[in-house]
């Protein structure tokens, strides 16, 4: 059965700061936050906006408010998928003073790049939820990426039940190593029960909704239909799969998972055709790594207690790793409470009743 977490924040398990130098006793800074201002300049490079909403949602107006409040200059942008605007954006922020530079990566080689350019100018760098094979990163900032695959797979397991059943894998893009890293935790959980049996299996290059959906309807056309679940790595790879169920009349009959928590995810969830999502705390993981680079700009050592082994690159990377949650039908409300989504937003329309029964204001 599933384990349901208990939203809280890891970060006193994970993450142990001696933050006594985290800022000056000086007015300003940039955002001129409550904390004075730190003596560097922190850059941060998101990776897109179509692999899922949480990027301009949720990390960086998190990220912006952690940095204000505690007085460091920053500059946040998007790389919108694209490696050499990537690229371009931290040369631009090396130049213009960045002291620590943190990235999500498009994909390890053009990450590695980046990193191998900042340490080459002195610029510490931070892996920020994907971590860079064979890169230079100096610390890594996360969830716990396997458990999250684990959780999906149990989840997956608990809405199918223990009948015989054709199970479909719909992994997400195979140059991110958090994709890699959901598949081996779903694996893990699903192979040893004899009752599933694996019939498809499939990355989505850049987690491409349009592309899943194309793949997933070529997996069940080939399948004959005869699937009974699917291992969806998030919720937009979920809603595409989804689509395809719906077109063929069995949205609502096949258990799909998903991963992120995101309005549209939750909605499938209450409408019935999404067994289950994964929610990581974007907070938490906001707050662990502003807490990480502000350290940094001001000259401290942050103890970490976690690590992460780089395969390629033969190295370990102190990491903060993050508990995810399972979510339920049962427990939306929970994200809710959270305040990672807004009740106006996800009760809407045909979902209304589902928020009335369920008890989520």
């Amino acid at each position: 059965m599933a384990r349901q977490r208990t939203l809280m924040t890891a970060l006193a398990a994970s993450l142990v700061f001696s933050m006594a130098a985290c800022g000056s006793d000086d007015d300003g800074g940039g955002g001129g936050g409550g904390g004075g201002e730190a003596a560097g300049k922190v850059g941060v490079i998101l990776p897109d906006t179509a692999s899922s909403a949480r990027w301009e949602s949720a990390d960086r107006p998190l990220l912006e408010a952690a940095f204000e409040e505690a007085g460091v200059e920053h500059d946040i942008q998007n790389a919108q998928g694209d490696a050499q605007r990537m690229a371009t954006i931290a040369e631009q922020m090396i130049t213009g003073g960045v002291t620590v530079l943190a990235i999500t990566n498009l994909d390890s080689a053009s990450g590695a790049a980046i990193q191998r350019q900042a340490e080459q100018q002195g610029v510490q760098t931070i892996d920020y939820d994907r971590l860079t094979l064979g890169g230079e990163s100096d610390y890594y900032v996360s969830f716990d990426n396997t458990e999250v695959g684990r959780l999906q797979g149990e989840g997956l397991a608990q809405c199918l039940g223990d009948e015989p059943a054709n199970i479909a894998f719909l992994n997400g893009s195979p140059d991110d190593n958090n994709a890699t890293l959901f598949s081996e935790g779903a694996h893990e959980v699903l192979d040893p029960m004899s009752q599933y049996t694996v019939v498809a299996e499939q990355s989505v290059p850049e987690w491409d909704n349009q592309q899943a959906a194309t793949i997933f309807e070529q997996m069940y056309t080939q399948a004959g239909g005869d699937i009974q679940g699917v291992l969806a790595a998030n919720d937009g790879l979920a809603n595409a799969v989804i689509s395809i169920l719906a077109r063929n009349n069995v949205a609502g009959t096949v258990p799909v998972t998903g991963q992120d928590a995101t309005t549209e995810g939750l909605q499938n969830i209450l409408a019935g055709n999404q067994c289950m999502t994964v929610y990581k705390p974007i907070q938490d993981e906001a707050n662990a790594l502003a807490e990480l680079a502000v350290a940094l700009v001001n000259g401290e050592t942050p103890e970490v207690e976690g690590e992460v082994e780089d395969v390629e690159g033969d190295r370990t990377v102190p990491a903060v790793l993050l508990d995810p949650v399972s979510v339920f039908r049962d427990n939306v409300q929970e994200v809710v409470d959270d305040g990672y989504v807004d009740a106006a937003d996800l009760c809407t329309g045909e979902y209304a009743a589902a928020c009335t029964e369920l008890g989520i204001q």
